[in-house]
């Protein structure tokens, strides 16, 4: 059996990594995880679901008994293990990568309309 100051130690770890690694800043998983939306799988959230259920039954001494303390075991070593994984470095350089693909894209296609309309004006 798992006991709820157990659960609350792996929430506040689990919360660290995702403010270290991802910049958020929530008091509970579930508002971590709806603010992390896409950015880790869906995985990770029915993980983060089970921790959450468990921890809304830490309250109560007798519904902790119902708390499996291997799932929880499990989906924590899960979402630690995916979020310590995250290189916030190169997250960085994707996101600009990303901008710098959308801004040239946009440029070339801008390029190419301007030359169909100079050529349909008989400029060139």
């Amino acid at each position: 059996m798992i006991a709820s100051h157990d659960i609350d130690d792996k929430v506040t770890q689990l919360l660290e990594l995702a403010r270290e690694k991802f910049g958020v800043r929530a008091k509970t998983l579930d508002k971590a995880m709806r603010k992390l939306g896409r950015r880790v799988p869906s995985r990770l959230h029915r993980q983060a679901e089970v921790i959450s259920a468990a921890q809304k039954l830490g309250g109560n001494p007798k519904l902790m008994v119902q708390v499996d303390g291997d799932a929880v075991g499990c989906a924590f070593a899960e979402i630690k293990a995916h979020l310590s994984s995250v290189d916030v470095r190169e997250r960085r350089i994707d996101r600009l990568l990303d901008v710098l693909g959308s801004i040239s894209f946009n440029l070339i296609a801008l390029t190419a309309l301007l030359i169909v309309f100079l050529r349909w004006q008989g400029v060139l």
